[in-house]
């Protein structure tokens, strides 16, 4: 049954709901275009760009932008670039990355993101794969796509935009004029690859009419990010445009060449007209302290992972920084209760954790403002997303039951979600063995509660049984989080013989214990000692069978450029430790 609280009103929310997609859309004009045509907005900031030292930052409007896309489409149509042509993106967050996207949406041709993290070979990989002819790098990337114009054939052309766009901002300022192509909500608008943790990455082609389904999670998770209703009755759930005077400021250390920087931060953003802070650097818990401090970021998307590292680095950052968040989201692994606290007491905000995926982003989720947000919760379908729980078997499993999370292609009024990917890259196999008739298949775990909310448990190849107890790796790494000697941590599978698994954690240690080993001579004492409290304190928190009967201590985890634990690494490596043993 169903339990109500005084303060939700998630079914008000839904039932008011409908989604409006025309059948023409682009994400180029309503992110971009619209606004530098309006002579009360065109001067707007788009691309705020931090500088550090103290240097004041870099700023660009929405005519700015409009006129470098211009200027950029036009030299890819010189490039022979038409209507669904791929073409790379491989920069960091800055300008020239926005004016690279604003420029191939526009055209109609399909950006495709590529993280500066990428070795040479998943580079070679993406390019190849995906047929681009075009790469739009600045002078980081290019030397490295250069180089793989001798392997990758179909690579014509390799443009360092940092150098063609370096044009006075006074010139900016007159437009450029450049005839958009029109799309329809269902042509391609992106292409973004899997993260490939089994076998090859994959191609998610996704549309223009998919930030319309991004919308509800973004201003949910963000508190509705500066719309500021008092009252389900008074929210404009046409989402088209912002009130007069808002004053939201996005930031996020998010890379803008996966879904979580893309779609959850940029182009959101830019979509109702509200500057994003962009930082090209790497991330490091002081910095986001001072971008969130100097720029009086009022709403942001912090990944479990730059959390935990905040909340070691400080533990009282109001006693030292302005923090002025209204709307903080976190997605990408489970936050837990610990962080969930330190967000609520610490940064004066409560976080809205959300769940979502490449193919179909931001469909669950938390929001403060109108449902109560719960420490450690998935959140609920946002507004147009019909999501359930189901088992191996195809059925909706029962409140409290394991299984897998699915989503609709069709809300709960029965009309086409947009959210929807439009199929994987030259793979239809793949795509056909995502969906169970019209549910989609995440690959996540999760049971839901009587209030409906979802709970992760781990991806379905994450789960492992010890001793015959099923077992996911998030609520043990949460535990371990809680302890101070703790950065970080991943739990997987050792094999055993008797009992088929152990459960086993890697652990980074916490910068205060790391000064302490090193001061300490005898070091596997000191580990020793810490390993057995870290066991006490799982023990005294979980079930038995839940404490790590085996620890081992780790400088950093395997990440995914999207800040995810790689568990896969680890597990195989405990895998082929124990081949090597036999």
């Amino acid at each position: 049954m169903r339990v109500s609280h005084p303060n939700d009103a998630y079914e008000t929310v839904h039932r008011q709901f409908a989604w409006q997609v025309p059948e023409f859309f682009n994400m180029a004009e309503l992110c971009c275009s619209r606004w530098a045509r309006s002579a009360k907005h065109q001067h707007a900031t788009a691309i705020l760009e931090h500088q550090t030292g103290g240097q004041a930052p870099l700023t660009w409007t929405f005519a700015q932008l409009q006129t470098a896309a211009n200027e950029l489409s036009t030299q890819l149509v010189a490039l022979g670039v038409q209507k669904g042509d791929r073409v790379a993106i491989v920069m960091p967050q800055r300008f020239e990355t926005a004016v690279a996207y604003m420029a191939v949406l526009q055209m109609g041709a399909v950006a495709m993101p590529l993280s500066m993290l990428f070795g040479p070979e998943a580079l070679a990989f993406r390019v190849e794969d995906s047929g681009a002819a075009v790469a739009l790098c600045d002078e980081a990337s290019t030397p490295i796509l250069a180089n793989l114009k001798k392997e990758c054939l179909g690579l014509k052309t390799v443009l360092d935009v940092s150098k063609e766009l370096k044009l006075p901002k006074s010139n900016l300022s007159s437009q450029k004029k450049f005839r958009s192509v029109q799309t329809k909500a269902d042509d391609p608008a992106i292409l973004i690859y899997t993260s490939g943790t089994t076998g090859n990455p994959k191609g998610a082609l996704i549309p223009h009419r998919a930030l319309i389904g991004n919308l509800t999670g973004f201003v949910g998770s963000q508190n509705w990010f500066g719309f500021e209703p008092h009252a389900p009755s008074e929210v404009s759930l046409s989402m088209s445009t912002l009130p007069t005077g808002s004053q939201a400021i996005f930031w996020s250390p998010a890379d803008w060449a996966w879904t979580g920087g893309l779609m959850d931060a940029l182009l959101p953003s830019l979509y109702f007209g509200r500057p994003i802070v962009a930082f090209k650097g790497r991330f490091s818990p002081e910095l986001a302290f001072e971008i969130l401090h100097t720029h009086g970021i009022t709403h942001s998307f912090l990944f479990p992972t730059a959390l935990k590292a905040m909340m070691k680095a400080q533990a009282n950052p109001r006693q030292q920084y302005n923090i002025v968040l209204k709307g903080l989201m976190s997605a990408g692994e489970a936050v837990g209760d610990a962080v969930f606290a330190y967000c609520r007491d610490e940064l004066g905000v409560v976080v809205n954790e959300m769940f979502g995926q490449t193919e179909i982003n931001y469909v669950v989720g938390n929001c403060q403002v109108f449902w109560p947000s719960k420490a450690g919760s998935m959140g609920r379908g946002y507004p147009g997303h019909q999501v359930a729980v189901m088992n191996e078997q195809g059925q909706i499993c029962k409140p409290g039951e394991p299984g897998e999370v699915v989503v609709n292609r069709f809300d709960r009024h029965g009309h086409p979600d947009p959210v929807f990917f439009l199929g994987y890259w030259k793979n239809p196999s793949a795509t056909q063995a995502k969906y169970t008739g019209h549910w989609c298949r995440t690959g996540d775990v999760a049971f839901e509660d009587d209030d409906g909310y979802l709970w992760y448990q781990g991806r379905t190849d994450d789960m492992f049984k010890s001793a015959g107890y099923r077992i996911g790796p998030g609520e043990i790494e949460n535990c371990l989080v809680k302890h101070p000697a703790v950065m970080n941590a991943a739990v997987v599978p050792k094999p055993d013989a008797d009992r088929g698994a152990l459960v086993k954690a890697y652990v980074v240690l916490s910068p205060e214990f790391v000064v302490q080993r090193a001061s300490v001579q005898d070091v596997s004492n000191f580990e020793r000692q810490v390993i057995e409290d870290l066991q006490r304190h799982v023990r005294g928190l979980l079930a038995p069978y839940e404490y790590p009967k085996e620890i081992e201590f780790i400088e950093q985890l395997p990440m995914t450029t999207t800040g995810k634990v790689q568990r896969r690494f680890l597990r195989l490596q405990e895998e082929e430790r124990a081949r090597q043993k036999m």
